[in-house]
């Protein structure tokens, strides 16, 4: 009886050891192929912030699956050192190649311009900077206050937006965006990005007239044309306009991208709008007048008793209610 005990006790150890060996192998070679899918991806250490220049004690190594890895990555930390951050790079975050300058570029405010802009600095007050909420990376639209040339019949000074969607690389030595944008930043000059062509306009602008910067939102890159504004028609008045809600972008209504996508489909609406419109007033035309009501005659007041009565020679009728 302990015999057959033994045998059954060590038939189960001997099944158990088996399991274990065939689960511990099958661990070894799964964790086996999974290292062989790891690549070496060089990370952020640190906060790195626009601008800066990349040195070694800001880098390090780490293993990424090689599905996992973003485009553009590099795996020794040595081709990384002097290159030029052109975007926030926060700690453990993949250095691409997008998000650094080209090689041999300086540090600070150049490594930041693409190539093809140019960056210019004008000059800003509380007013014209938005109370200084203009911070790098927000979008503005420049407007001039200029007097034209002399000509007959001067209309004084015209108002008109002459750059738009312009980005604003820096305010004031601060290239960086702050880490709570609801602080507003009080500055005396603001750095914008701009094509030749827009720095030549913006030079102008600023030598004779009076600029004003309007802030525009990220997501909305509409191209609005505008006649501009002189005395006279800002004086005959306009019209009220209901104000969208928080957040509300024509973005968000699906519109499409294409120039002239955007044109038809302005037009199908004003066409549809008409169309509405001129079948209202139809429908008012031919709906029938209410009727008139006719006043009728007031009745006529009941007959009064009349009697005569005579004076001597006399003779007169007396009427009696």
């Amino acid at each position: 009886m302990r015999n057959k005990r033994f045998f059954v006790v060590l038939g189960c150890a001997l099944v158990f050891g088996l399991v274990a060996a065939f689960a511990v192998s099958r661990y070894l070679s799964s964790a086996n192929v999974y290292a062989k899918s790891l690549n070496s991806v060089v990370v952020a250490k640190v906060d790195i912030p626009v601008g800066a220049k990349i040195i070694p004690e800001q880098l390090t190594v780490v293993q990424f699956p090689k599905e996992s890895i973003p485009d553009g990555t590099f795996s020794d930390p040595q081709k990384l050192v002097g290159r030029v951050a052109v975007q926030n790079i926060a700690a453990r975050e993949p250095l691409t190649d997008s998000r650094l300058a080209p090689e041999g570029s300086a540090a600070g405010l150049s490594a930041v311009i693409p190539e093809g802009y140019r960056a210019m600095t004008v000059k800003v007050d509380d007013v014209v900077g938005i109370s200084g909420f203009i911070q790098p990376g927000t979008l503005v639209d420049v407007v001039v206050v200029i007097k034209p040339e002399e000509e007959v019949g001067d209309k004084g000074p015209v108002s008109k937006i002459v750059l738009q969607n312009i980005k604003v690389l820096a305010n004031g030595q601060n290239i960086d965006k702050p880490k709570d944008d609801r602080e507003a930043n009080t500055v005396k000059a603001v750095t914008l990005q701009v094509t030749p062509e827009e720095a030549e306009k913006l030079a102008l602008a600023a030598t004779e007239g009076k600029l004003q910067l309007v802030m525009r939102n990220s997501i909305d890159q509409d191209d609005e044309q505008t006649n501009g504004v002189n005395k006279r028609t800002l004086l005959s008045g306009d019209r009220a306009t209901p104000q969208p809600e928080a957040g509300s972008l024509k973005s968000e209504r699906d519109e499409p991208k294409d120039p002239a996508e955007r044109r038809m489909r302005a037009a199908t609406d004003y066409m549809r709008a008409a169309t509405d419109f001129m079948q209202a007033r139809q429908q008012r035309a031919v709906e029938p007048a209410p009727p008139v009501q006719q006043q009728q005659p007031a009745a006529p007041p009941p007959p009064r008793s009349t009697v005569e009565m005579y004076e001597g020679a006399k003779k007169r009728n007396v009427d009696f209610p």
